[in-house]
């Protein structure tokens, strides 16, 4: 499946060890900076929807503002039930002068 690069943040609005939700394309984006690294996942906590990037940061994890789960940032495992259902998928991510842009799956049309 091809995919295209689309900008969705800039740099300084994400400054190390925070996360924010994103919407874009029809789709949520939970964006965090880890120790300068830049990640994406997909925004939905798949235990009950609550949005990642709203929760906060426990070493490489991500922890949902709802119930605690808590998923792996650069590989989007869940850590309490790392069943392939439960993890969030991860999207690529590159910046392009400080202009955070994220690799998205392209729609069929």
């Amino acid at each position: 499946m091809a995919s295209d690069f689309i900008p969705i943040a800039h740099l300084d609005d994400l400054p190390p060890g925070s996360c924010k939700s994103i919407e874009t394309n029809d789709l949520g984006i939970a964006l965090i900076n880890l120790d300068g690294q830049i990640f994406a996942l997909d925004n939905t906590c798949p235990h009950a929807g609550g949005p990642l990037g709203e929760g906060s940061i426990e070493g490489e994890y991500v922890v949902c503002p709802w119930h605690g789960w808590k998923f792996h940032i650069p590989t989007g495992v869940c850590q309490k039930n790392p069943t392939p259902s439960l993890n969030v998928p991860c999207y690529e991510v590159r910046i392009v002068e400080k202009s955070i842009q994220v690799s998205l799956p392209t729609q069929p049309s």
